[in-house]
């Protein structure tokens, strides 16, 4: 039996405990299934109009590099619809580009990522054991099946099989799915997504510099989180926003910053906010033709 005023030592104790190491100790958090592929399989998921896809994927290529995979006219939702739908393959990420010729079939355009899974319905359902919720039940596509689920704090992301077994290079660097949830589901969506992908908090600091979302006297909170899905970063906040922070889906990885940023204006691409450093890194914000926001990082110098 306990003591009851060791009892009370050991409650007090985890009362004091951070929340990254809270998180971890969550006993509710056994791990789910494996279904993860890889990073490389990972992709932004951009919607832009038909007359944008061309000038988009150009811009693109130009500023990280890379190739598009031939694009096709297909019906990529459960419901009739039609779009071009390309892949975007880069060194430090991939896009899955869709220029819808017909109306966005509801809820399609809010997701902002598609992720690999070496079964789709096993995949499903470690989600739903994990907390997600499941916007879009399994359906076929021309390649595969998909799936959309929802996570705590309304975290939006597809799931993906396909009939014939990808096989793509790892990336350079690997890019950041970033996302924004309210201070009230942060832990909720934290525990609910380590649960499903097996991974781990990087780091998980509660005053890190507001320059990061645009509020230069602030401090917030950033959890950095690494898994076979590849990184992610949650950033934690009111909602006092100013744009364009929190319209960006992806932080893409660079060796050099401003001879990126050089290519992204080249190309077509605006500059919406110059780079700046914080917590070892310079980092900027960049919009494409047809408004797909990004932001890009490198080292910053020592």
């Amino acid at each position: 039996m306990i003591g009851k005023r060791h009892l009370i030592k050991i409650l007090l104790v985890s009362s004091l405990l951070s929340p990254s190491v809270a998180i971890a100790r969550d006993p509710g958090a056994h791990a789910a299934p494996q279904v993860g592929v890889g990073a490389q399989y990972d992709t932004t998921h951009v919607y832009v109009a038909p007359e944008d896809v061309d000038k988009f994927a150009a811009s693109f290529l130009a500023t990280f590099g890379g190739q598009s995979t031939k694009q096709v006219v297909a019906t990529v939702t459960p419901t009739p619809s039609s779009t071009t739908s390309q892949l975007l393959q880069t060194p430090v990420g991939t896009v899955s580009l869709f220029g819808f010729k017909t109306p966005i079939p509801y809820p399609f355009g809010a997701e902002r990522t598609g992720y690999l899974v070496t079964d789709l319905d096993e995949a499903i359902n470690a989600a739903k054991d994990s907390g997600a919720d499941v916007l879009v039940a399994a359906f076929p596509d021309p390649i595969g099946r998909d799936a959309v689920i929802q996570w705590p704090g309304g975290v939006n992301m597809q799931l993906y099989w396909h009939t014939t077994k990808p096989s793509y290079a790892p990336f350079e660097t690997i890019p950041e799915n970033r996302v924004y949830v309210s201070p009230e589901r942060a832990d909720a969506f934290t525990r609910s997504f380590l649960r499903f992908s097996q991974g781990k908090v990087v780091s998980d600091d509660a005053h890190a510099a507001g320059i990061e979302i645009g509020r230069a006297k602030d401090t917030y909170r950033r959890i950095h989180i690494e898994s076979v899905f590849g990184k992610m970063t949650v950033l934690v906040s009111d909602g006092h926003l100013p744009y364009p922070y929190g319209r960006e889906l992806t932080g893409y990885e660079v060796r050099d910053l401003q001879g990126t940023l050089m290519k992204a204006k080249a190309s077509g691409a605006v500059v919406l906010v110059e780079p700046y450093t914080s917590d070892g890194r310079a980092e900027a914000m960049v919009q494409f033709p047809g408004g797909y926001i990004a932001e890009i990082h490198a080292a910053a110098p020592k």
